[in-house]
């Protein structure tokens, strides 16, 4: 890997983890058509660690707020008591997406791989995507989340192991069906990938330190972490200004196209 491969998986990483387009299935399409190597695992933690800094700069005051909180450095009770609830559904809904991913995350990862599962996947999520955009109400904003939206985002978050799927995709898919308006729905799947991105990169730790850093290549993890965390934070603020005037169907039709250059390259093949 050269530094100009570095910066680029640096800056797809940190547009793909926030566009409900699928990391993790272009990823494996990439592999599949293009011959792309896989990169190293520290490699990857330095991505992924990059996308968490930029969540955590852009939704700074939310975390900030949600700490003071559960710590009681609030003196306002009422916005304490928001506040740590808040903190506890984003808590709640990251339970079954860490789950999903220690225990089917290696699986999923070998056996839904083939580009004509991650294109059955792209059209399949693009298609909930569209309509839940289209038939939600829209009507709730974000301090209407409840319980019951939190455990169902989380649910949703959990299919995300399946390469094609997408995790934002899937949670703002989700968080629009329960009636939640746009802004909502982006705000609480951005929040909620904190700790899942936090968690991986955690479990990760001993491998890494197992088998060691490559020699000669920390400026490269330097390079794509910060590539990650600022084409992040620039993708973050671009559609949380995007959904204020337009609707989530221009995700939905590039998947279908990205799916059917698939099958049809499927089919040429044979």
């Amino acid at each position: 890997m050269n530094m100009i491969e570095a910066l680029l998986l640096g800056i797809i990483q940190g547009a793909t983890e926030f566009l409900p387009v699928s990391s993790s299935g272009h990823l494996a399409l990439a592999h599949y058509f293009l011959g792309a190597q896989e990169s190293d695992l520290a490699f990857d933690v330095a991505l992924h660690l990059g996308t968490l800094l930029a969540i955590l700069a852009y939704f700074r005051d939310d975390f900030l707020q949600m700490g003071k909180a559960v710590l009681g450095l609030h003196k306002e009770q009422t916005e304490t008591l928001r506040l740590r609830k808040m903190a506890f559904f984003i808590a709640i809904a990251t339970i079954p997406g860490a789950l999903a991913g220690l225990l089917l995350g290696k699986t999923a990862e070998t056996y839904f791989r083939h580009p004509a599962l991650v294109a059955t996947a792209l059209a399949v999520a693009g298609l909930m995507l569209l309509l839940a955009d289209r038939a939600g109400k829209r009507t709730r904003n974000f301090e209407a989340i409840s319980l019951v939206d939190a455990l169902l985002v989380g649910l949703s978050q959990a299919c995300a192991i399946i390469p094609g799927v997408s995790r934002s995709g899937s949670t703002i898919t989700c968080g629009l069906a329960m009636g939640l308006n746009r802004q909502a729905a982006v705000r609480f799947s951005f929040l909620l990938s904190a700790p899942i991105i936090f968690g991986a990169g955690v479990h990760e730790i001993p491998d890494i330190l197992k088998n060691g850093l490559a020699d000669g290549q920390s400026t490269l993890y330097i390079a794509g972490f910060l590539a990650s965390a600022i084409s992040g934070y620039l993708f973050i603020s671009f559609i949380m200004r995007y959904i204020k005037a337009k609707s989530f169907a221009i995700f939905a039709y590039y998947r279908f196209a990205v799916a059917a250059l698939v099958f049809i390259a499927l089919f040429l093949q044979r």
